[in-house]
């Protein structure tokens, strides 16, 4: 055989195994929680679901050449991988300066919008437009994957089946109320669709018509995002009309780090006693406003105050690096001074390590939930709960020292380096709006 043939024989095979792995075919594993189904046959039970739902034929029809099956989304939704970084990295590129004098433009330019949302729903202008810039760079950037073809690969996977069995459905009726065309459902390739990237469901349950055209249009009219957004906050997050959210504060050496929590809440006074302060000195209010002490990077690190609304952000999304960077960022938009940096560098643990400190965890009986190398909440509150065993400041913050303790190999300094974090939507949000598992 000549190396010429072999070689055309190889890219055949290529080929052929390529072809194989689009296919239904090799979802084999997908239709073992469909008692075995084909796509096919999977398709149109999923379509009798739909129109006992209330979805007409013809929407079902329009949308039919749209839901096909792609075993690329299911790779990604399988081999998806969120790395850790400095809080402080990340909210200096995502809250960055010119999305905040962006954010203040675009509330002067739909002035009228926002007023009208506030004044419906209590939710600032600034709140809104921070998720408007973290979600999708004020419309800029809304992803370019058909979205039925998404919803329905992931319904027929096994891993989050019922999910987007339920979210293909609220996509037909989107399509049949007269929202959006089959075509014109692009988004990212978890099936998010429009400028602050909704969910189908809570497309069709929270999306409204701002504009007056008819039509609740996520993707095209800034007007809808805004009231839509607003809505979605105030009636599906509990947000809570004329509180704040998330305030920069100085801490002093006084403040016992254990009640530095979300879970824990004290009146501003009782904070007030223990030497917190505003980040400019200013003393805070003697009053009993409830709020947790949130240290993203430790005690070393920058400190706010988050009120009872900021659990709309770890609502929207569950990763406390994203959630605190919104919250940050309307902060900014409306009008609070740039974060105070660390007087020093904050030291953070590598991917590997935390990893590690994760595995010593589990192997001491805390819950992380998933080894992953990211620093979530269950990890954090199983790392305080260690440091208040070896005497260590319990400020959830894991450390070199710690991991030693517990018996964890440290790494050189050029080892720990954090990891870059990839970008925003590393995962599908699961219901109310989280991206990855809590941890």
């Amino acid at each position: 055989m000549s190396k010429l043939h072999a070689r055309r024989l190889h890219l055949l095979a290529a080929a052929l195994v390529a072809v194989l792995l689009a296919s239904p075919a090799s979802a084999q594993r997908g239709a073992s929680c469909h008692n075995g189904m084909s796509f096919a046959q999977f398709l149109s039970s999923l379509e009798q679901d739909a129109q006992k739902a209330g979805v007409s034929q013809r929407a079902i029809a329009a949308a039919a050449p749209y839901m096909v099956y792609d075993q690329g989304i299911v790779n990604r939704d399988r081999g998806q991988r969120v790395f850790g970084q400095l809080f402080t990295q990340f909210a200096g590129r995502m809250a960055s300066e010119s999305r905040r004098v962006r954010g203040q433009k675009l509330i002067k330019q739909h002035a009228q919008a926002f007023a009208r949302a506030e004044k419906q729903y209590g939710v600032p202008a600034a709140v809104i437009t921070a998720f408007w810039a973290l979600e999708s760079d004020f419309g800029a950037i809304q992803g370019k994957l058909p979205t039925l073809r998404s919803l329905v690969s992931l319904a027929y996977d096994c891993r989050r089946a019922q999910m987007f069995h339920d979210e293909t459905i609220a996509a037909l009726k989107i399509i049949d109320r007269g929202d959006l065309t089959p075509s014109e459902m692009i988004g990212s390739w978890a099936g998010e669709l429009g400028q602050t990237q909704f969910l189908p469901r809570h497309y069709y349950d929270y999306a409204v018509d701002y504009d007056g055209d008819g039509r609740r249009d996520l993707i095209h009219s800034a007007a809808d995002v805004i009231g839509s957004t607003a809505n979605y906050i105030a009636t599906g997050l509990k947000w809570k009309r004329g509180e704040p959210w998330l305030q920069e504060v100085r801490v002093s050496a006084n403040v016992p780090w254990d009640q530095a929590d979300l879970t824990i809440k004290h009146p501003r006074s009782q904070w007030a006693a223990w030497g917190v302060t505003f980040a400019d000195g200013k003393p805070l209010p003697n009053d009993k406003l409830q709020a947790s002490l949130l240290l993203p990077m430790g005690r070393h690190g920058p400190a706010f105050l988050a009120y009872e609304n900021f659990g709309a952000y770890t609502e929207w999304n569950n990763s406390l690096i994203y959630s605190t960077t919104a919250a940050y960022l309307a902060t900014r938009i409306a009008g609070a001074a740039p974060m105070k940096k660390p007087s020093a560098q904050v030291a953070q643990l590598s991917f590997e390590q935390i990893k590690q400190l994760q595995h010593l965890l589990v192997k001491a009986g805390f819950d992380v939930g998933k080894v992953d190398g990211v620093l979530g909440q269950q990890t954090r509150i199983a790392v305080k709960t260690m440091q208040t065993k070896y005497g260590l400041p319990a400020d959830s913050w894991p450390t070199a020292e710690l991991l030693a303790r517990m018996g964890g190999r440290a790494a050189p300094a050029a080892e720990a380096a954090a990891t870059p974090i990839t970008p925003r939507h590393t995962a599908p949000r699961m219901a109310p709006r989280p991206i990855q598992p809590a941890r």
